[in-house]
């Protein structure tokens, strides 16, 4: 998920470089949505990885 979000962080930078910034509005946006997912999926598997080695 992390690499979807470079990639529209990437798109949007050639876009943006070319003058569209409409397009490269909409991918900075999918870029920070897709980030937080990404963030929010890696701290819930942490803490449930940290509490499932605790109850062993």
């Amino acid at each position: 998920m992390l690499s979807w979000a470079l990639a529209f962080f990437i798109i949007a930078l050639i876009a943006g470089l070319f003058g569209f910034t409409g397009i490269a509005a909409g991918a900075v946006g999918i870029a920070k949505i897709l980030f937080f997912v990404f963030v929010i999926i890696f701290l819930f598997s942490l803490i449930a990885g940290l509490t499932r080695r605790g109850m062993r």
